[in-house]
């Protein structure tokens, strides 16, 4: 039975994707792997967000979760936007200043070197503190240089339910929210450094009732800042808010139940040496957690930050975006997956097609596991097919294969789950993974065995067609008129 897990795809990437001769075009020039991303499709998931501020009557920062993508021309056409860009090393904050962002749009979170904080300071930006002791090196810093008070706000984590128990995994990033007392402390130590705006969380899940619980916490300890004089802004609820990947429900729902079985031994393996994605089989009985990205997801992106707001507080009975604006808190997101939805694809072209006696067809490509994070970040979808010939006419049946790359190591598999194909590739062939711009197309791309990473390309509507250019040539005003996707 072929468990298909067809990709979402809409927008200007469906159209991009429908243009066969474009695709070979690209990977005949630059090789494969190659990145193709789409920077006129952001102003578009910007807007939407911005729409559910506007449905809640609530004001604040977009910030893009600049780690999700290095792409220079998606970091361009957001500063062409009204939203800002959350940098995570000196790097970003650097790449950040020179494709256009002002300081007031720029939000410096991670783990930060002196370096990294000095630049901050000296171009007084927002600095999201993960501990007191940040706090006390960025204000150092301030005094040694002289320079004038840098916003910031505290990250908060290890949040308690006032209402019903929600279990919070425990975060190596910022200040527990029950032990604020060294924080009240560092900041009326540097009143005249720190200018305080609010706290911050983010949460590394996509469970609603988390991520409530921590801006009811969130909204405690403002409450108490209030109360010990400081003058708290905002509250940034970090990032998290998910992207539907799969075109259907059901088809994920199946894949489960038959990963289930098969970890079960009730049927065949659905993946490379029955791994079970975090599920056992303990005499019989299933025991562990699957450990996938919830693939389709029937409320994300915007509309997940929508049903947060809905969601009522535990202690108050009223909707916790109304308690925001009640408190005329500014409200701050870092979304980075849910803002680069449908914001690109990796191409990966066809090598080698065998079944050597295994039982099972290999289908190797000109690309390898750190090109394409689909199994490092647990997210299950089948590429795309993208024949270099037009194929004769006749039913064509579906292929299940597995993809492994171009590493001389074992364990080097695209994805470990068999996918599935409408028809058997052929060498020459391009395999498409859409939707990868959020953390799936150079997250944790590299050069083992001196194998060539990923190329990047950008590409933008021309008239009734499209154009594309190398990633770094492309500016805002490279593409003319952008498409709204």
């Amino acid at each position: 039975m072929a468990s298909f897990l067809q990709p979402r795809v809409d927008g200007d990437l469906r159209s991009l994707l429908d243009d066969p001769g474009l695709l070979h075009q690209v990977a005949d020039a630059l090789g494969s792997p190659v990145n193709v991303v789409l920077p006129g499709r952001l102003a578009t998931n910007v807007r939407r967000f911005r729409d559910v501020y506007r449905e809640h009557h609530l004001s604040g920062e977009i910030y893009l979760a600049h780690k999700a993508n290095r792409s220079p021309a998606l970091v361009r056409a957001l500063a062409a936007t009204d939203a800002g860009i959350d940098v995570a090393s000196l790097g970003e904050l650097q790449h950040a200043l020179g494709a256009g962002f002002g300081p007031d749009r720029i939000m410096a979170t991670g783990p930060k070197s002196r370096e990294y904080l000095w630049l901050a300071a000296r171009t007084g930006v927002v600095v999201t503190a993960d501990s007191v002791a940040e706090l006390d090196a960025l204000a150092t810093i301030i005094e040694d240089q002289d320079l004038p008070r840098v916003r910031v706000l505290a990250r908060l984590s290890g949040f308690v339910s006032a209402g019903t128990n929600v279990m919070s995994r425990v975060s190596r990033f910022g200040i527990p929210a029950d032990a604020t007392a060294a924080l009240w402390a560092a900041l009326d130590r540097h009143r005249s450094r720190l200018d305080f705006l609010g706290v911050a969380y983010h949460l590394d899940t996509v469970g609603l009732p988390e991520k409530a619980a921590a801006l009811e916490g969130c909204l405690h300890v403002l409450d108490e800042a209030v109360r010990r004089g400081l003058r708290p802004r905002a509250v940034d609820l970090g990032g998290g808010f998910g992207v539907r990947y799969l075109a259907e429900e059901r088809q994920w729902e199946a894949w489960s139940s038959e990963l289930t079985g098969a970890v079960l031994g009730k049927r065949p393996p659905v993946t490379w040496n029955g791994h079970g994605y975090g599920l056992r089989n303990e005499a019989g009985t299933v025991r562990g957690a699957l450990g996938a990205y919830p693939a389709h997801r029937s409320v994300a992106g915007p509309a997940y930050l929508d049903a947060l707001l809905r969601t009522e507080s535990t202690a108050h009975r009223r909707p916790l975006g109304t308690l925001v604006l009640d408190h005329l808190y500014d409200l701050h997101v870092e979304p980075g997956r849910a803002l680069l939805d449908q914001c690109g694809a990796t191409l990966l072209r066809v090598e080698q097609v065998h079944d050597e006696g295994r039982g099972e067809t290999l289908v190797r490509v000109a690309g390898n596991h750190t090109d394409i994070g689909v199994d490092a970040h647990g997210v299950q979808m089948d590429p795309l097919l993208v024949p270099r010939e037009p194929r004769p006419e006749g039913p064509p049946g579906p292929a299940g294969v597995y993809l492994t790359g171009n590493l001389c190591l074992e364990a080097d598999l695209i994805t470990r789950r068999k996918v599935f194909l409408p028809r058997l590739p052929r060498p020459g062939d391009l395999l498409v993974f859409a939707n990868t711009a959020g953390y799936l197309m150079d997250f944790g791309a590299g050069h083992a065995l001196m194998q060539p990473s990923a190329r990047t390309v950008a590409a933008f509507r021309s008239g009734d067609g499209w154009r594309w250019c190398l990633d770094d040539r492309y500016w805002p005003v490279t593409g003319g008129e952008e498409s709204n996707g």
